[in-house]
């Protein structure tokens, strides 16, 4: 059998987060659904990102060889909700890391679970990490977690990949198509924000040549890792066919000989 494989159509298994004693739940992924079904019941905005989400959205990460264990729990809200976000997780069993959250709230949250060892963060906002990603906008879309194309917009930025999101990428490339019916990832997100940002789009160019070289190495059955190839190809070929803006040829000018990007650790939070 050849080609590449259509979407799935996928739940999270909400039952299985339900039947466990204490005020939080020992799994990550369990949690955080536990978390988004419960802030939506209280009109508290929070999204899922970041690996949980991606376990939420792909049956690929649930099993081998995809199948990774997950620690903390990231998230997204709204500028503003601050305090109905502490109000809710502090209700919920977490305790907000208060000096943080003073000094730097209007980006990002911090809480931690005494129980589990366990912290949630929460962007507001925007994802910053190599690059940067305007989410206020996208909140309202899916349910549970950002949209799939943010989902792997957030993957795709990352300049020094590593193996869980090597990982992450395989899932989402796996078990979505591009642009198709039902749960697929929508490419014109991804080129909304990559047609004046040519630092983003020559990352998000050099991470999917990682995935596309890896693909066969990870245990993959060969039709599935043919499907990603593909789908990589076709991504790659619409962010040749995208117009640019002045800005982006510009910036594209310098290339390399200026760097395009900044590390994790370059963030100020």
């Amino acid at each position: 059998m050849t080609g590449t494989p259509g979407p799935i159509d996928y739940t999270p298994p909400v039952d299985e987060v339900v039947a466990e004693p204490g005020p939080t739940l020992a799994e990550p992924t369990h949690e955080g659904l536990r978390l988004v079904g419960a802030a939506d019941a209280q009109g508290v905005v929070l999204r899922l990102v970041g690996g949980v989400a991606i376990w939420a959205r792909c049956p690929s990460a649930r099993r081998p060889p995809l199948a990774r264990r997950y620690n903390d729990i990231d998230f997204v809200t709204r500028s503003g909700s601050a305090a109905a976000v502490t109000a809710f997780l502090t209700d919920q069993g977490y305790e907000p890391n208060r000096m943080f959250n003073a000094l730097h709230g209007a980006q990002r949250l911090m809480y931690a679970d005494p129980a589990r060892g366990r912290v949630v963060d929460v962007l507001v906002d925007r994802f910053v990490m190599c690059h940067r990603l305007d989410l206020r906008d996208r909140l309202a879309i899916d349910a549970r977690t950002l949209p799939l194309a943010d989902l792997l917009l957030t993957k795709l930025q990352v300049v020094e990949l590593n193996e869980k999101d090597l990982m992450d990428l395989l899932a989402l490339l796996a078990d979505h198509d591009l642009d198709g019916d039902g749960d697929a990832i929508g490419t014109a997100r991804i080129l909304a924000v990559t047609r004046d940002d040519w630092g983003l789009e020559h990352t998000i160019r050099g991470t999917l040549a990682r995935v596309r070289d890896a693909a066969g190495s990870q245990g993959l059955d060969g039709t599935v890792a043919e499907g990603i190839c593909s789908r990589i190809d076709r991504l790659v070929e619409l962010l040749d066919q995208a117009g640019k803006t002045l800005r982006w040829r510009m910036r594209a000018r310098l290339g390399e000989r200026v760097r395009w990007y900044q590390l994790p650790e370059e963030v100020g939070h």
